[in-house]
C-alpha cells in the first residue's frame, strides 16, 4: 500500500516547510477579510505560520502577511493569532 503523502507548507516567520497540521493557517477570502482559519477548509488564498510566538513577531515586525496578501493588515489579527497561540 502507497504510503500517504503529508502535505507540507512553508512558515512565512521562519521560513522552514513543516508539516501543514503543526502550522496555523491564515486566510484572505474574496471580499478580501483576512481571518484565522483553524480548521483548514476555509476557502481563499492562505498563508502559514508556526504555532510560536516567535514567529508571530517576525511576521508581524516585517509585515509579511501584508506581503504575501498584498493588503493592510488589521491589529486585531494579529492579537487574535497571538491569544491563539498563548494558549
Amino acid at each position: 500500500m502507497a504510503e500517504r503523502k503529508i502535505p507540507l507548507r512553508k512558515c512565512i516567520g521562519c521560513n522552514e516547510m513543516k508539516d501543514k497540521r503543526e502550522l496555523v493557517r491564515i486566510v484572505r477570502n474574496k471580499e478580501g477579510e483576512i481571518s484565522v482559519d483553524l480548521t483548514g477548509k476555509k476557502p481563499g488564498r492562505g498563508a502559514y505560520i508556526c504555532k510560536s510566538i516567535d514567529c508571530l513577531n517576525k511576521v508581524q515586525k516585517a509585515k509579511r502577511l501584508e506581503r504575501a496578501f498584498s493588503t493592510a493588515i488589521e491589529g486585531e489579527i494579529y492579537d487574535t493569532l497571538r491569544s491563539d497561540l498563548s494558549e
